[in-house]
């Protein structure tokens, strides 16, 4: 059996080609990007904060080590960055059309 190629065929492959050329998209847009760079900042001043309290001399304890900046604000840092970064990678924004939608509902 022979297949002839009409103008009719070959417009729709090219029709299909064109759509799935088109429909590829990058899935991160740029307030992903913007929100992934503020999660790193923060994660990056958290870690910046747990740096020293150590002693020079192994014979001596530093209690600099137990200070508030170290316990508390770094872990937090952490934290309120990697949820940021959840947030970043979660995030899309709506459309117009998903908007209209709703509000007919």
């Amino acid at each position: 059996m022979k297949v002839i190629k009409t103008k009719k065929t070959a417009e729709t492959a090219q029709n299909r080609q064109e759509e799935i050329k088109g429909d590829y998209d990058f899935v991160f847009k740029r307030e992903n990007y913007i929100l992934m760079v503020i999660g790193l900042v923060f994660i990056s001043l958290g870690y910046v904060f747990m740096i020293g309290g150590g002693s020079d001399d192994p014979t001596v304890f530093s209690e600099a080590i137990f200070d508030t900046q170290r316990l508390i604000v770094a872990p937090i840092l952490l934290i309120v960055g990697f949820i940021i970064e959840v947030f970043a990678i979660m995030y899309r924004k709506k459309d117009k059309v998903e908007i209209e939608n709703e509000d007919e509902k």
